[in-house]
């Protein structure tokens, strides 16, 4: 659930090389892609389709933007199933983060539905059931801070100002409602943070030397907004700040990214960064990943309703060898951690697309 990140060296390089580049291959920027934007974070309106509740949930942060659900639409129920065809074979082998992304999806719907009139009750993947259902009931439409900061929250990936927050907004993370079995570990002493940043690089140097790692980021990203407008999915360059290249000429740059690199460029990020905080569970199943996606997507719009900006760092969790020692180094206990965000402040990147509504609904 993360992104490429190109050495300041390689990103004026690469920058140079650009405009020649784009020249002989006579492409040109996808105007549409703005509007394409807009239209995806309108708000809703007052008397909201399910049409639009769904927008309002495919909104919800996911592994390399992959959009990995398919929605099931019943006369007083939705579903969420996984879309196996995009299974991230390398980074999420066993499903985990694609299970987590549905929990974000779910928690969004929640409360986009809530906002609509209607309040639901979760059935949760389990024995006999490989997929989560939602059956809703009419209500008195309902809104809150986080129902707001859906159409504003992104993953801001470069680097943040180094700036402390304010005590309001930190009492107001902190305050993230859980769900049963979740925990949240911030990380904002020195020596916690300088521990996780060590796995951090031992992340980094693990998969970015990893071939298999680097040929699946490289199918996910979207170099130029053409390609992004084609298929509205994937991580567009410029929402990581790197500028928009042929195809050709962007995997050639990420596929030559040395693993140190890599991990100089995410330590100053952390360096960056207020703080970091774990997600962890108690379990370690579907079920667990899921309330671990509401939880995660809770604590992200949350820190968007404060104006406080964050970004994943999995790689002490992706890599396995890894995931036991960043559990005992932090003292999670018999917690599983399941995902890493850094948080600062920071000025807003580009948006990522998402497919139409009408692509998810099975």
């Amino acid at each position: 659930m993360k992104g490429i990140t190109m050495g300041r060296r390689d990103f004026l390089k690469l920058s140079l090389v650009t405009a020649g580049a784009v020249a002989l291959s006579g492409c040109k920027v996808a105007s549409d892609y703005p509007s394409r934007v807009q239209q995806l974070r309108e708000p809703m309106t007052a008397n909201a389709t399910w049409q639009e509740i769904l927008r309002y949930a495919t909104l919800a942060p996911n592994g390399h933007n992959t959009q990995p659900w398919k929605f099931v639409l019943g006369g007083k129920s939705v579903e969420i199933h996984p879309d196996a065809t995009r299974h991230l074979a390398v980074v999420d082998a066993n499903d985990r983060e694609q299970w987590i992304s549905l929990g974000c999806a779910l928690e969004n719907l929640l409360l986009a539905a809530r906002a609509a009139g209607f309040v639901g009750e979760v059935s949760y993947p389990g024995e006999g059931q490989d997929f989560i259902r939602v059956n809703f009931e009419s209500s008195t439409p309902s809104t809150n801070a986080l129902f707001d900061a859906i159409p504003h929250r992104q993953s801001v990936r470069s680097e943040y100002n180094g700036q402390a927050l304010a005590q309001e907004a930190l009492t107001q993370i902190y305050a993230t409602a859980l769900e049963p079995g979740v925990e949240l570990h911030f990380i904002v002493d020195e020596a916690g943070l300088e521990k996780t940043l060590e796995l951090v690089n031992e992340g980094n140097k693990s998969q970015y030397g990893d071939q298999a790692f680097l040929d699946e980021l490289i199918s996910w990203i979207r170099f130029t907004e053409k390609e992004a407008m084609s298929t509205q999915d994937g991580l567009f360059s410029r929402c990581a700040g790197s500028p928009t290249v042929p195809r050709w000429l962007g995997s050639m740059f990420v596929g030559g990214t040395k693993p140190q690199a890599q991990a100089d460029a995410d330590a100053k990020k952390v360096r960056s960064s207020a703080g970091m905080v774990a997600v962890a569970s108690q379990g370690d199943d579907k079920a667990a990943w899921v309330k671990t996606g509401q939880v995660f997507e809770r604590l992200s719009l949350t820190m968007t309703s404060v104006g406080v900006s964050s970004a994943l760092l999995n790689q002490p969790i992706e890599v396995a060898d890894l995931r036991s020692q960043f559990q005992s180094a932090l003292a999670f206990g018999n917690a599983a951690p399941q995902l890493l965000l850094r948080f600062g402040m920071a000025d807003e990147m580009p948006w990522s697309l998402r497919r139409p509504v009408e692509a998810v609904i099975q």
